[in-house]
């Protein structure tokens, strides 16, 4: 072979043309492993910057139950004699917090005590605060429970937390009562997605 001769392209071996097609595919690999790592970084940023935390967030610290068998006075608010009445209820007391995480007032329209039975879930709604004192006063037993209510048509302040006693009168025995499957507390705000708590310590009976 001439020593002028030039080898055309057709002439260059399988070898160095193998050499070149693992280098243009080696960068197309690390091309396209840097580009599936920007897309996952770039959504991840977006997930990041679009979720919000929850308005609000609260826990249920305790929760106290007294069952009760009442028998009525036989008297009515005249001081007339009425025929006497028994019944049984359930004293439920709850020690809850309540934190607003959110940049508006929220309204709180309704706390529910939901119990989980047999035949089905019973939702029960709050007394109020004044409710609340009267219970002290028909049963000074219970003093030891006694604490600053929390209104269940409270107003939570930006960023605002609160903490007080919510309670509710269950109409029910105590077998009912120690027959229940579950029991849990719904949160009722104006405007938004309900609070649902369940305590995480075992109900004590008074």
């Amino acid at each position: 072979m001439s020593l002028l001769h030039q080898e055309s392209p057709q002439d260059i071996d399988d070898a160095a043309r193998g050499e070149e097609f693992t280098r243009g595919t080696t960068h197309v690999v690390w091309a396209g492993a840097i580009a599936a790592l920007l897309v996952t970084v770039a959504l991840a940023l977006y997930v990041l910057s679009t979720q919000k935390p929850p308005v609000v967030s609260g826990e249920i610290v305790q929760v106290w139950a007294r069952p009760n068998h009442v028998v009525t006075s036989g008297l009515d608010a005249n001081g007339e004699s009425v025929a006497k009445q028994s019944f049984d209820q359930v004293l439920v007391f709850a020690r809850v917090k309540l934190r607003n995480q959110s940049k508006s007032p929220l309204i709180l329209e309704d706390v529910l005590a939901n119990l989980s039975q047999t035949d089905g879930i019973l939702s029960v709604s709050a007394g109020s605060s004044g409710q609340y004192e009267e219970v002290f006063l028909a049963y000074p037993e219970l003093a030891a429970l006694h604490s600053t209510p929390l209104s269940p048509h409270a107003t939570l302040d930006p960023g605002q937390s609160m903490e007080g006693n919510v309670f509710w009168i269950l109409r029910m025995s105590r077998q009912e009562w120690d027959a229940r499957r579950d029991l849990n507390f719904t949160f009722r705000f104006q405007y938004q997605a309900n609070l649902v708590l369940a305590p995480h310590t075992a109900v004590m009976e008074q």
